[in-house]
Formats: structure tokens, sequence, C-alpha cells
């Protein structure tokens, strides 16, 4: 009993290895954006449902560069403020799927094929979705899901940047842009390890199972037309039910594709973390149920088309990987001395770095536990003879009701942990 657990536990550790370096690179990266590209009047320039809306959000919510609880939350604040429900879920799926570190964690485990799949069906995904919704989602309904947003409580949105004024050049040198960096570093890290490590333990034990467990679960062998569409359509299934999003998802695409899924199958299982059972749910809080099924069917299809039309596009172009590793080459890479110790030790002290801005500027919100700059925010409150700081107003007004419900260690567990709240 205790040798498949150690085996898996063993697994899970060697693939967080792998690519320790690309997670810091990329949320390191994607803190930059957050921070330094300015939003001012994102909201203002999505409320239409054109193609330069389209446009627009998809290269906003690239820049975003969120994780899937934090897309979700983003996008009902656009909505919520003006957008269009087109941009808003254009947005959404940009900030999740043409993103820095699922790209760099894709090349090490898969392959630049798969990076590039990623990319180029997230044109396809946006383009899909945003037809769809307007397809399928009239004006009555888009602004009966705005009034049920607008009474919904908001979710992980990110600590927004003060240093817009700032050119790159100053900002390089300025120790205030670099902690709104680190505050958006940690905020990712906080929302996400989560995921990230159900993602490798799932994968690390899936790992150990026989390959005619992947015989059955995916049509491995039989013609190239059944199996292609079986394995599309049940890719984004197997990865709703895992409830792994966002980069977390990538180490069991690995197992998956090393245990006979097909190409097209792995990218419709790669973005399908939109449609996980606890983000369908959120979905349902922000929009209520009847934009909600409708949306998840959308978003199901899309994924589908994709991911066929990448197969198609890569299979003309012979561009499909002819190799497929087996698991042990996934799970058992080894810890040694070499390039990737390197880079680990290098981006460990980077990490380290920017958390140490964030421990020396930041204060601990105590209803919704995120760190926030107490510089920068203006959300505070003055209790037990100490200053006390916020996310938001709305994590400010649950603290401002019942101070003692979270300044008392003995009623703390009393009051739910990470409430509904506003970073922005």
């Amino acid at each position: 009993m205790l040798d498949p657990i150690g085996n898996g536990l063993w697994n899970a550790v060697q693939m967080a290895w792998e690519v320790g370096w690309a997670l810091v690179l990329g949320f390191s990266l994607s803190g930059i954006v957050q921070a330094w590209v300015p939003r001012s009047r994102m909201e203002s320039a999505l409320g239409g449902r054109g193609v330069r809306e389209l446009f627009l959000s998809t290269t906003l919510g690239a820049a975003s560069s969120s994780c899937s609880y934090a897309a979700i939350a983003i996008a009902k604040s656009l909505f919520q403020k003006g957008a269009s429900f087109a941009s808003a879920m254009a947005f959404q799926f940009a900030s999740t799927n043409l993103v820095f570190e699922i790209g760099i964690v894709m090349w090490i485990f898969l392959g630049w094929e798969f990076t590039l799949a990623e990319f180029v069906g997230g044109i396809f995904l946006i383009a899909l979705m945003w037809g769809g919704v307007r397809l399928f989602i009239t004006r009555r309904l888009e602004e009966a899901a705005r009034e049920h947003a607008l009474g919904a409580s908001a979710g992980h949105e990110h600590h927004m940047a003060a240093s817009e004024q700032l050119t790159w050049r100053q900002r390089l040198t300025s120790v205030e842009a670099w902690s709104d960096v680190a505050h958006n570093f940690r905020g990712d890290w906080a929302m996400l390890w989560k995921e990230i490590t159900g993602g490798f333990l799932i994968a690390g034990f899936i790992a150990l199972l026989p390959m005619s467990f992947f015989n059955g679960l995916f049509i491995t062998n039989a013609p190239a037309a059944p199996r292609l569409l079986e394995n599309v359509a049940l890719g984004p299934v197997v990865a709703a039910l895992s409830f792994v999003c966002s980069v977390g998802n990538v180490p069991l695409a690995a197992v998956l594709w090393a245990g006979g899924i097909s190409f097209s199958g792995v990218i419709a299982f790669i973005y399908a973390d939109l449609i996980i059972v606890p983000i369908v749910l959120a979905y349902r809080k922000y929009y209520g149920w009847t934009i909600t099924w409708r949306i998840v069917a959308i978003m199901f299809a899309t994924m589908v088309l994709a991911a066929l039309a990448v197969d198609g596009i890569f299979a003309a172009g012979g561009l499909i990987p002819k190799h497929r590793p087996s698991v042990d080459s996934i799970t058992s890479r080894g810890i040694e001395w070499n390039y990737t110790t390197a880079l680990n030790i290098v981006f460990l002290l980077a990490a380290a770095a920017l958390f140490s801005l964030t421990v020396r500027r930041g204060a601990k919100d105590p209803v919704c536990g995120m760190t926030v700059d107490r510089h920068k925010t203006p959300h505070r409150s003055v209790a037990g003879g100490r200053t006390v700081y916020f996310c938001g107003a709305g994590c400010k007004a649950k603290f401002d009701a019942d101070p003692d419900a979270y300044l008392d260690p003995s009623r703390r567990e009393a009051v739910p942990a990470h409430g509904g709240h506003d970073h922005s």
C-alpha cells in the first residue's frame, strides 16, 4: 500500500521539479504585465459585440494572464461595468489560454508543437466563442445576466497597479513598481497553488495506471475519424471532472498524451479549464442558470471545434508529433545537477526576492487572507488600537460589520475564510 503512494508522490515531485523554474518565469512575466499594462479605459472600450471589441478584449485578456478563477472574476467585473458578454468571454478565454506560463510548461512537458497549437487554437476558440455568444445569447438575456451579476459578490480579482504613470525605464528601477509586480506574483501563487499541486499529484498517481486503462478510457486503436471525434469530445469531460485548471492540467495532459490520447484530444483537454465543476458553479452564481447552461454548452462546442481545426491545420502541415514519450519518461526524469537544477536555483532566488517585497510592504487581509500592499490600498480600518488593511471595499465592509469576528481567534472559524471580495 505504501509503495504506490510513495511512487505517486515521487512522480509528482519529479514533474514539479522539471518545470519549477518555468512556473516562476511565467508568473513573473504575468505579474509584470498585470502591474504595468494600463486598464484604465478597458471597460468603456468593450461595450460592443463587433470585431474591434473582439480584438481588443482578446489582446487585453492575453495581457492580463490570469489563473482560471481570477479570469472569470475579472470577466464578470468587466461585464458588470458595461462590457458586452461576448467581449467579457473573449477576455476570459484569452487570459487563460494565451498566457506565458501555460505555454512554457507545455513546451517542457509536451513540446513546442503543443505550445504553438495552444496559441493557434486559442484564436479559433475565442472567435468561435464570440460567434456562439452573439448567436445564442440575446441582448435581453445579456441584460438579465448583467442584473444578476450586479447582485453577485466579486471573486479573485487581482490588485491593480498604481504605477501606470511611470515610463517603462522608471518602472525597471522603481521599488514601487516592482512591489506591484510582487503582489500580483504572490496573488497568482496564492490563488493557484492548490490547482498546480493537485495537477501534479493527480498526474503522478495516474502515471501508475497500466496502459490498458488509457486504451479503455480513450479510443487509441481505431480508424482516425472515430478516434479523433471521441478523443476531442471526451477530453474536456475528463478535464471538467478532474477539478484541475489552468497550468495544473498540463502535467496530466502529458500523461494522457503518453498514454495514447490523440493530439487534438490533448488540446481539447487543456482548453477545458473554464468548465470544471467549481467554475461552472461560479457561473451560476454570477449570471444565473439560464445563461450558465448556454455558456457551458457553447464553451464545450467551441473547445471541440477548435481542437478539430487545430488538428486539421497541423496534420496538413506535418506538425503533429510522431514521437510519443512513455509515461516513465515524463514522470521519472530524476533530480540531478543539470541545467534544470541551475535554472530552479536562479528562479527560486527571484521568487524569494519578489516575496520579500510583499513581506516588507504587505499586510494580511483578515477577511479573505490575501496579502495586500499597505502603502497602496485605500481600504483600511482601525480596530483594537491597530490599523487593518483590506484588498477591497467588500472585505472592509464585512470586517466593519463585525470586527471581533475576525480579530477574535475563538470566533474566527465561524466566519467564512474566503468570501467574495473585490481587489479592484
